[in-house]
């Protein structure tokens, strides 16, 4: 039997929102949806033709029950679309797409609806003693952000410090770091200024007290301040390289794909954006998860 090929039919995303941003008033769930609807509207077909959804989602707290699902459901898909939601941190939303992927060239799917969403603004502070009542003395209370997202379990250390034994391993020097995060930004905002993301991206609604905005373009590469970057003190090392500039942002955002069979879209007459011809894991030693592509 002749293997079964996948294409991606359609790719969108919401803005990215700074941390407390411009997208804090939306959860993850609602992020997601917000993708995922229009990603189904771009390709074409009918909400209740996707039979399978996977998103990826790390900060689930205070979600609510399977978040895939309602991201789904708030989509406007139906009731019986199977939902699954992935959780492989950084990698969570292109394991995902693999995973949608994987789902087609079984022959289980002809079209899967597959993505990540992540709303940091909205995770919770944990109470760990809270259940069992709390007794005399001062106690403390857990940022979820950084115990479910950003500290790494096995030697104890936010992964920022992950981030800089890999800058000593290969020798990066705090020089090229903020080169490298400046020419992002510059690269970013090179991109609004030729429309080149416009077609990528689907505004978004916010509530807020007085109004509501829409919101369509990404937020941080507007705050950026080029002048403060190579001022900035190392944040999880004395004599680090890693800063506040060159070190990854706190996000808050959506994005999907929907993939199909080859017979699907020829079926439907549906043209490909892409059609998809490998994946890969890899994984080593948690430490240098900054080496471990997916």
């Amino acid at each position: 039997m002749m293997k079964r090929e996948v294409y991606i039919v359609s790719a969108v995303r919401t803005p990215i929102g700074s941390f407390s941003g411009s997208l804090g008033g939306l959860s993850a769930t609602k992020l997601g949806a917000a993708a995922i609807k229009e990603a189904v509207n771009r390709a074409g077909i009918k909400p209740g033709e996707v039979q399978e959804v996977f998103m990826g989602n790390v900060l689930s707290a205070n979600l609510g029950q399977a978040p895939a699902r309602q991201a789904a459901l708030f989509a406007g898909l139906s009731n019986k679309t199977n939902c699954t939601t992935v959780n492989k941190v950084c990698a969570s939303g292109t394991k995902a797409i693999m995973f949608g992927t994987q789902s087609i060239l079984l022959g289980d799917n002809d079209i899967v609806v597959a993505g990540g969403m992540e709303s940091m603004s909205n995770v919770p502070y944990y109470l760990d003693k809270a259940r069992d009542g709390y007794r005399l003395g001062h106690q403390t209370v857990t940022d979820g952000v950084i115990k479910d997202g950003l500290w790494d379990v096995y030697n104890d250390y936010h992964m920022g410090s992950a981030a800089e034994k890999c800058a000593v391993d290969y020798d990066i020097s705090r020089e090229d770091q903020d080169k490298h995060a400046m020419e992002s930004y510059a690269r970013s905002k090179k991109a609004y200024e030729n429309g080149w993301f416009t077609d990528e991206i689907v505004s978004v609604e916010v509530q807020d007290r007085k109004e509501t905005k829409t919101i369509g373009e990404d937020e941080e590469y507007k705050k950026v301040d080029f002048n403060k970057v190579p001022t900035l003190k190392p944040v999880f090392k004395k004599d680090g390289t890693v800063t506040a500039a060159n070190a990854s942002t706190l996000n808050d955002g959506a994005s999907a794909v929907v993939l199909m069979s080859k017979e699907k879209a020829d079926e439907l007459g549906i043209k490909p954006l892409a059609r998809i011809i490998s994946y890969a894991d890899n994984e080593q030693e948690p430490e240098n998860f900054t080496t471990a592509p997916t």
